[in-house]
């Protein structure tokens, strides 16, 4: 069945400034650890699968590399609002885990091991250039807008994930972000941010 989905995503990963992942050029993308991590934040504003209202959930996903992403072999988790109802919850994994296509659905094949969804309190903190997104006390994904001396701002277009990822135009947005998930290889923090307005169907 169609499903459509738009909104706001909200990505940070353990690369020291921009994440060259997002060129979409393996020969290019060097992992400043030995390792990538990445913990992003999907804000749905409007959006329905399979009959399954989405509009106002948020979701947070996390995955660990072990080498450089595009090697694949990654661990993930997924993280959904406490107070979505089941049916929410089934519909996101899906999406999001790439079961029923779309832009994750070509990212799927780079995550090996999904653990079991999760549910948690998750708390949005919205300041236009600054915005925070805590789970439970597992971790949070902030993202702060990045600008000059002037107050431009910067964004990337064109190829690479913007496209790949639903998205007209990619805002830097360097984050502070920790995730500390027991069960995930480590715990890791984040410097690199990218975020964007989404529109995704399949």
């Amino acid at each position: 069945m169609p499903w459509r989905l738009t909104g706001q995503m909200v990505e940070s990963c353990s690369c020291n400034m921009l994440c060259p992942c997002w060129f979409g050029v393996p020969e290019l993308a060097v992992q400043d650890q030995g390792w990538c991590a990445t913990a992003i934040a999907f804000r749905v504003r409007e959006g329905i699968a399979d009959g399954v209202d989405l509009a106002g959930r948020t979701a947070v996903v996390a995955v660990d590399f072990p080498e450089l992403m595009f090697n694949g072999g990654g661990t993930g988790r997924l993280w959904v609002e406490a107070d979505a109802s089941a049916e929410q919850r089934r519909e996101l994994e899906a999406i999001i885990q790439g079961k029923k296509g779309g832009p994750m659905g070509a990212l799927a094949p780079l995550v090996a091991t999904w653990l079991p969804t999760r549910t948690a309190n998750i708390a949005v903190h919205d300041e236009g250039d600054a915005i925070s997104i805590r789970v439970g006390d597992v971790g949070e994904v902030a993202s702060r807008r990045l600008r000059d001396a002037g107050g431009n701002g910067f964004a990337l277009r064109g190829g690479g994930f913007v496209m790949g990822m639903g998205m007209e135009e990619g805002e830097l947005a360097p984050s502070s972000s920790r995730w500390s998930d027991p069960d995930m290889p480590r715990q890791f923090s984040t410097k690199s941010g990218v975020r964007g307005t989404i529109n995704w169907s399949g």
